[in-house]
């Protein structure tokens, strides 16, 4: 730094102290200035707060909501990435429901409405993608330009002005020790200084039209999402209804019970005559040794999940904490790292390698 550079910061630094210690008072701006300075903070908050709530709005899940962040818009502009690249809950409640439904059978009227619920669940997660996408694209990304470039320039404007305004305070009240040539620039530097700042807040507040339309983008987007779901709710209500018109007109079948003693009779007739029939019984049931306490115990299981390798501690909101041992009830993979899962009526992430897998999660 210059000498002369050196004495300006050395100015600014007095008057400063001298104002903020003294009670010195500055050279105040008009009153059109102050309040264009006032909107402009203002401004800058709200896109501030902004940006943090409808990413919230979009993803309540703190993990999902990290994943919203790393986006990449042009590559869905472009075409190149079909979904957001995490699981939206209607999706994941979608897979639940066709998977017991298709185990059922479409004999059981159960089953074939988890099946019609759960594709309808399926189209919803993508509707939420849409959604997802549009906001970010046409609300969340212009609001991040507007802080990143517009409200940046007026700040780096208004910054600059407040040390040339120091600097011309200090040398005005030490008029006749400082040369008439110097008070003359700090002065004309001042001016110039306020004029740029002035202008750029101007500006933008008078093209505030264009925040206008990116709010009205997110309405737009929004309105389209809960239209279209609205539309896949009411197809799928007038299948659930017909369903049970159907269901409940159909003839009811008689309980016939089979006598055990009229089946052993029957096994040993076959037997008898030099043919032997073994009896298979399918299970879906998974036999798994866990400890529970302290103490092992034995459990069958017929849904995803695994036992705890270590302790695991939640450093952050969201995360699922156990114990060395603990059978955790596997309910998503969020990627190659993380899980997320269920004990003790509590649910939250937790990470792959801290756990051993005993019923894999479905493909």
């Amino acid at each position: 730094m210059s000498v002369a550079g050196f004495k300006k910061q050395f100015h600014k630094a007095s008057q400063l102290l001298s104002e903020k210690i003294s009670g010195a008072e500055g050279t105040k701006l008009d009153e059109d200035f102050t309040e264009m300075e006032r909107k402009i903070d203002v401004t800058n908050k709200s896109v501030f707060e902004l940006l943090s709530k409808t990413t919230e709005y979009l993803q309540p899940n703190p993990a999902s909501r990290a994943k919203l962040g790393m986006l990449n818009t042009m590559s869905k502009i472009r075409g190149q990435v079909k979904t957001t690249g995490y699981p939206q809950t209607e999706g994941l409640l979608g897979d639940c429901m066709l998977r017991y439904g298709r185990e059922l059978g479409e004999e059981s009227a159960f089953g074939s409405a988890l099946v019609d619920i759960g594709e309808a669940m399926k189209q919803m997660a993508e509707v939420k993608d849409s959604l997802d996408i549009n906001v970010k694209q046409n609300f969340i990304d212009p609001l991040q330009t507007l802080q990143d470039k517009d409200l940046k320039e007026i700040g780096h404007h208004l910054k600059k002005l407040e040390g040339r305004r120091l600097d011309f305070d200090y040398k005005k009240k030490r008029q006749g020790k400082i040369p008439d040539e110097e008070i003359r620039q700090a002065v004309e530097k001042f001016e110039e200084s306020k004029e740029l700042a002035e202008r750029s807040m101007f500006n933008f507040l008078e093209n505030d039209v264009e925040q206008v339309s990116q709010l009205s983008a997110l309405v737009e987007a929004a309105l389209e999402y809960h239209r279209l779901s609205l539309e896949i709710l009411e197809e799928l209500n007038s299948t659930l209804q017909n369903r049970i018109s159907t269901a409940s007109s159909r003839p009811k079948k008689e309980f016939k019970p089979k006598s055990i003693m009229s089946s052993l009779e029957t096994l040993n007739s076959t037997q008898h005559n030099g043919v032997s029939y073994s009896s298979s019984i399918k299970s879906t049931d998974h036999e798994i040794n866990y400890s529970l306490n302290g103490k092992k115990s034995e459990m069958h299981m017929d849904q995803p999940c695994c036992r705890a390798l270590y302790d695991f501690e939640p450093e952050n909101e969201g995360e699922l904490g156990f114990k060395e041992g603990d059978l955790i009830i596997l309910t998503n993979q969020i990627d190659e790292n993380w899980y997320e899962g269920m004990i003790n009526g509590e649910s939250g992430f937790f990470p792959i390698n801290y756990v051993e897998v005993l019923v894999a999660l479905p493909q």
